[in-house]
């Protein structure tokens, strides 16, 4: 991670236009944030909170009602935008989607993961190596000739994964991915989110309901009716347990132990991080000192 600003938004708001002369519907409410290049940031809020909508605001698959957003040194919301500006916005930012089977194209995955980069006009040879590359970074060059629709979910959201990484962007916003697979789809996904970017410095936007997911961040947004009402490292914005219930969301399950406990009086240690073994450790050795 550098301290390279790669988004910027000032004091953007969107409302949908419901139509039949209905009052618009605000969905986002005078955000301002900065994303750093390479960071990894989690964006978490309860259905309707605005998360999705700001996600589909990066893209350009909405524009905002009001304020600027910017990619790099480019304004989205410039009038003036051109069509080369907005295809180099949409290379830059790849968006992975809840449910996998609405991204895959083909028959045969290296199909699937081609599309892209077909799309973008490029040579037969750089095709071949793009999807060979990308395949084997998500695990999965060797269901090449596979088809999509026989693998399990997280394959199928690794491949779908394959085809953004294909285009090469310098951003992956995923809209809840993870939200329709198993326990072991989800840690599949979750293992090449993190390689993305450990080990090839992309910028990561994780949209999630899940908690433990968003602990994996360098940063966590909370969002509610809209606005931003949390922005820290994930210890400081979880160990806030008031202000992420407000929002109906839960701490993760190894803290929200403690806070529990500590509501009915016990003064068990805050641990040193909210990983599970932390967690644990702080109440066991609480409970061990308690005779002493």
């Amino acid at each position: 991670m550098t301290n390279e600003t790669f988004i910027k938004l000032k004091n953007v708001s969107f409302s949908y236009d419901e139509g039949n002369n209905t009052p618009e519907v605000p969905a986002i409410n005078d955000i301002s944030l900065e994303i750093e290049k390479g960071s990894f940031v989690a964006v978490l809020g309860h259905n309707g909170s605005g998360k999705s909508t700001l996600a589909k605001l990066l893209n350009l698959i909405l524009s905002p009602t009001s304020g600027s957003i910017y990619i790099g040194d480019i304004e989205l919301t410039d009038p003036k935008l051109s069509e080369a500006d907005v295809l180099k916005i949409r290379k830059n930012i790849g968006m992975v989607f809840q449910n996998p089977d609405n991204q895959l194209v083909a028959t045969i995955v290296e199909e699937d993961v081609a599309f892209g980069p077909e799309n973008l006009g490029l040579e037969p040879s750089e095709i071949r190596k793009r999807v060979d590359d990308a395949l084997e970074l998500v695990g999965m060059i060797e269901y090449k000739r596979h088809s999509p629709h026989q693998l399990s979910g997280g394959q199928k959201q690794r491949v779908a994964i394959a085809g953004i990484i294909a285009m090469m962007p310098e951003c992956i916003v995923f809209d809840e991915s993870t939200a329709m697979l198993d326990p072991a789809g989800r840690k599949e996904v979750m293992e090449t989110i993190l390689k993305l970017n450990h080990e090839y410095n992309i910028t990561i936007i994780h949209i999630t309901h899940y908690m433990n997911e968003a602990l994996l961040a360098d940063r966590v947004i909370v969002m509610n009716e809209g606005s931003v009402i949390a922005d820290s490292t994930p210890y400081n914005v979880f160990t806030n347990v008031k202000i992420i219930k407000s929002a109906g969301l839960d701490v993760p399950q190894q803290y929200d132990l403690i806070h529990e406990l500590n509501e009915m009086g016990h003064k068990i240690r805050q641990p040193d991080t909210l990983s599970i073994d932390d967690c644990a450790k702080s109440i066991y050795n609480y409970y061990k000192n308690l005779g002493k």
